[in-house]
């Protein structure tokens, strides 16, 4: 390894043989260090390097290791320059003197560049992917080839599209997806008009495509209509093979297009460009026979890059590896033809799915669609989409302001948006940290989790804050005029929204641990305990506001005079009978787990490094500094499980509870598959963790080889209990 840099005046070469690319200058001069390369690797020994006298261990940590490929982005460079590429024909204009293997190898050069996309797409360097194309990289190259020079048109400016979506959504840093150009020519002369280069080019294919197609015109005069190429047998292949590669590229881009249009107008537009995107995909999948039969030298492995299966001219990643990024360049592997295929048709269901959304203003119904979207594991370009058209401009879709869309998650009436005190500075606050909410939703998983940690101290301050104002302005009014009454119901119905979303978040902070896998079988106890905690006190804060709207409902239509009791003929609402069917299936688990624990029936394996307390302490340390919910500590976990026993739970069994309650809700859920779902799969839990009780129960004390483990193939987090004999 070597840290010196050589003085002025030297500079080091790796190998005398060749030449250097870059000449000799005024006040540089290369110099051959080979001989002292090997003289220091005959005498060092394992673990020693060369260093100077100021060399120390912050040095070490940033030190390059010389003709490493990994670390040294010089040895893994084929040329050193695009002009040396070029020169050495690396990329050829035209690709053949054969018009048919010059469309062969265009083809190839447009999947290739699928691969590049959708690997780019996935979190690697731009420049090692998409621009390892030397075509990209000389767009005045191309021009006397119309086919390759609109498709490298169209390819900048979709790369440019999907980097504005990335950056003004600024998401990038979850992903790592490198959004730097670092001086590619992103834009070319004309890209500006590339779908119009492209039409052209699709109506010229067009014309070649009825020609050969159309026995009149099979012996027409050479100067009607110019073939595609040599082969007229092959030409009606060939043209819809390239037909349907300019068409994907034209509708992809109009779908990026039309979704960035403001307060979600061209959603719909976008849906028939994603319809017919999918079209050309499955037409692009299927010329993969042909292509591959009419090709020679091809590679019958499941990693090519190309339909045909050969190599496409015109590309080294190596190029531009030091423009990457101020790193050791990474080692790329490009997604095969086929798994890119696979990328794009999901990425672009996932984008039919953001643009079916009905663009509800319940924040409540926004939430869910967020937290239902990202099911399916959506990338990083859905994910930005979604975030652009969810927050524009400071407002929920770019035209509903939060202060308004506050008002109506918190159920008061369309009177109380236009209170003069709903812009004050809490409010303003509060619809700052709706924001941010809605932009912590759209992240990854791994990120959610650790931003919704992060803002729970945020919402539990702004909770704090307005309950001290709401208090003190109670203090302060002696005779209460009408609209100081009216301000005080809408900050109480404020207040108790806040809580609730705080315990919302709380909630999806827990479950989010399960999808990451961040617990282990030994941690199910104290967390299926701090869920049910969070659970009961999400119950509360939405049975109270339901509460609150339903009096607020009442004293409107109540005459003047009437004594009818408000609360008389409340019922509880379904929301509220599907957590508490939840909070039942969490209670049920806990004092299984707590049993099984405490009568030595389950396998424990105490870790070395910490205490159960301090795995607790660890998994909820973000929700305990928040205090959520208040006085909740590692004893009172302790003490609520410590006397759980198998007998006692077959006596009061809360899974059957949790069934009773899913049965019971169907019926309320008739016109949402989504809960019905949710419902079937606690069902599920409820009744096979109730008949592995009662056989635990029967059995468990007499027969020792019984072994109980968890799986979670009924739902994403709530356990189900598996009773084998070893």
């Amino acid at each position: 390894m070597a840290d010196k840099e050589p003085e002025q005046g030297t500079m080091a070469t790796v190998s005398p043989q060749i030449a250097s690319p870059i000449p000799s200058g005024e006040h540089t001069v290369w110099a051959d260090v080979s001989p002292l390369l090997e003289a220091a690797c005959q005498d060092l020994q394992d673990g020693e390097l060369i260093h100077g006298e100021t060399f120390n261990l912050f040095s070490a940590m940033s030190a390059l290791e010389i003709m490493d490929p990994k670390m040294d982005s010089g040895m893994i460079c084929k040329y050193y320059s695009v002009d040396e590429a070029i020169e050495n024909g690396a990329a050829p204009i035209p690709l053949s003197f054969d018009r048919t293997v010059d469309v062969q190898c265009t083809i190839d050069i447009m999947d290739h560049l699928l691969s590049c996309e959708a690997t780019w797409h996935r979190g690697h360097s731009l420049a090692q992917t998409v621009f390892s194309c030397i075509y990209l990289l000389r767009p005045d190259r191309t021009s006397s080839h119309a086919l390759l020079h609109s498709y490298c048109s169209v390819i900048r400016a979709t790369c440019k599209a999907v980097i504005a979506v990335v950056s003004d959504a600024r998401t990038h840093e979850e992903e790592d997806l490198f959004i730097m150009a670092y001086g590619l020519p992103l834009t070319g002369d004309g890209d500006d008009k590339c779908l119009s280069m492209l039409n052209a080019v699709e109506e010229t294919i067009c014309r070649q495509l009825r020609a050969c197609k159309s026995p009149l015109l099979k012996n027409r005069a050479p100067e009607d209509v110019e073939p595609l190429q040599n082969s007229f047998d092959l030409e009606e292949h060939y043209c819809r093979a390239l037909l349907c590669r300019l068409r994907f590229r034209k509708h992809f881009y109009h779908v990026l297009t039309c979704m960035r249009r403001p307060q979600g107008r061209g959603l719909e537009l976008a849906r028939k460009h994603i319809a017919s995107c999918l079209l050309e995909l499955d037409l692009i999948r299927n010329s993969s026979t042909f292509l591959s039969n009419n090709s020679f030298g091809k590679d019958d492995s499941e990693d090519t890059t190309t339909a045909s299966g050969r190599q496409p001219l015109g590309f080294d990643s190596s190029l531009n590896c030091r423009l990457s990024a101020p790193t050791p360049p990474r080692a790329i592997k490009l997604l095969s033809w086929k798994k890119a295929l696979d990328y794009f048709v999901k990425l672009l269901r996932d984008l039919d799915n953001i643009c079916s959304y009905s663009l509800d203003t319940f924040l409540e119904g926004v939430f869910r669609f967020v937290v239902q979207f990202q099911k399916s594991q959506p990338d990083l370009v859905a994910r930005s989409l979604l975030q652009f058209l969810l927050v524009q401009d400071g407002k929920l879709y770019g035209r509903d302001p939060l202060y308004a869309v506050i008002t109506k998650a918190a159920g008061l009436p369309e009177s109380a948006k236009n209170h003069e005190n709903l812009k004050n500075q809490y409010i303003v606050q509060l619809g700052q940290l709706v924001i941010n909410l809605l932009r912590v939703l759209c992240t990854n998983s791994a990120w959610q989790r650790r931003k919704l940690g992060k803002i729970l101290q945020d919402w539990r301050v702004i909770y704090m804050q307005m309950e001290m104002a709401f208090k003190k302005d109670i203090a302060e009014i002696v005779s209460i005029s009408n609209g100081e009454n009216a301000w005080m119901k809408i900050f109480q119905h404020i207040l108790i929204w806040v809580e609730e979303q705080t315990y919302w978040i709380s909630s999806r902070f827990l479950v989010l641990g399960f999808e990451l896998e961040l617990y282990s079988p030994s941690d199910y106890c104290m967390v299926y305990w701090y869920l049910s905690v969070v659970l009961i006190k999400l119950v509360e804060k939405i049975h109270l506001r339901a509460l609150m709207n339903n009096e607020t409902g009442k004293r409107k239509g109540k005459k003047k005079g009437a004594s009818k009791d408000i609360g008389k003929d409340f019922r509880i609402p379904p929301a509220v009978s599907f957590l508490q069917c939840q909070v039942c299936l969490a209670e049920g688990l806990v004092m299984m787990l707590a049993a099984l624990r405490n009568e030595h029936m389950i396998a424990q394996s105490p870790s070395p490094f910490n205490s159960e307390y301090e795995r607790f302490f660890q998994h909820f340390e973000l929700l305990q500094k928040a205090c959520i919910p208040d006085n909740i500590t590692y004893d009172s976990y302790e003490q609520s499980t410590r006397l759980a026993r198998i007998s006692n739970l077959v006596t009061y069994n809360c899974f059957k509870d949790a069934q009773k309650i899913a049965k019971e809700l169907k019926s309320s859920f008739s016109n949402d598959p989504e809960k019905l779902v949710e419902l079937r799969r606690i069902e599920q839990v409820a009744e096979h963790n109730s008949v592995a009780l009662n056989l635990i129960h029967k059995v468990g004390g007499l027969d020792p080889s019984l072994k109980i483990s968890f799986e979670f193939n009924h739902h994403p987090y709530f356990g189900t209990a598996l009773v084998k004999r070893s």
